[in-house]
């Protein structure tokens, strides 16, 4: 189990007690406990993992809210947070190395990709599904491999937007690889919504994300 860490959001080491540095960024609702199960996750797999408070202490489990909370988000303030968190977290005794990933989830997705523009010390990006209309990364700033994990019965971003992504940053200079599960929705890896989780896709996809960031941050 991790901690809150006042003014930061929530932080969970590993076992050994040092490892790779993580940030894991929320989805529309905020920072709530699936979030921070995650980071749990990522830390019983031997990452430090820091999931920011992006809404500053606001959560909601109301598609509405969530919403609105995601249409009011500042981007260039949330930049400035993902800059100064990734610092943060690079800067803390438990974590090892020069290099963080930055994972995220819906909107989390998105913000990912922007950090990864705005902190040089992001070198592994996984998206899962993201997306956000007023984020728009500078993919010419992007210096991180990115793995894009989507779902192909997904509507808010549909298999024609994960191809302009692709096309986006390869033409930037950028590498992407993406998987997109046949029978999955947006926000198939949520395990608190059974109305989408797919147990089988969100497997496998944790499975392929624990590979990827141990490649681009441990042996790499």
């Amino acid at each position: 189990m991790g901690t809150a860490v006042a003014g930061i959001g929530y932080l969970a080491l590993p076992p050994s007690g040092s490892g790779a540095g993580v940030l894991v960024l929320q989805e529309w609702w905020g920072l709530v406990p699936h979030i921070q199960a995650i980071a749990d996750r990522f830390a019983a797999a031997g990452f430090v993992a820091l999931a920011p408070d992006l809404y500053h202490g606001k959560q909601t489990s109301s598609p509405d809210e969530a919403g609105r909370l995601l249409m009011a988000l500042n981007i260039q303030q949330t930049a400035h947070d993902l800059e100064t968190t990734a610092r943060y977290l690079l800067e803390h005794e438990a974590v090892t190395g020069a290099k963080l990933g930055a994972i995220g989830f819906c909107m989390g997705g998105q913000l990912a990709l922007l950090a990864a523009t705005v902190s040089p010390s992001i070198k592994a990006v996984v998206d899962f599904y993201g997306i956000h209309p007023n984020v728009k990364p500078d993919f010419s700033k992007l210096n991180a491999p990115v793995l894009g994990i989507f779902g192909e019965q997904d509507t808010f971003v549909p298999p024609t937007a994960v191809q302009e992504l692709e096309t986006a940053i390869r033409q930037a200079g950028g590498s992407i690889e993406t998987h997109t599960y046949p029978n999955a929705d947006h926000a198939f890896f949520n395990d608190t919504r059974p109305e989408v989780f797919n147990p089988t896709a969100a497997a496998d996809a944790w499975e392929r994300t624990l590979r990827f960031l141990q490649q681009q941050l441990v042996t790499a």
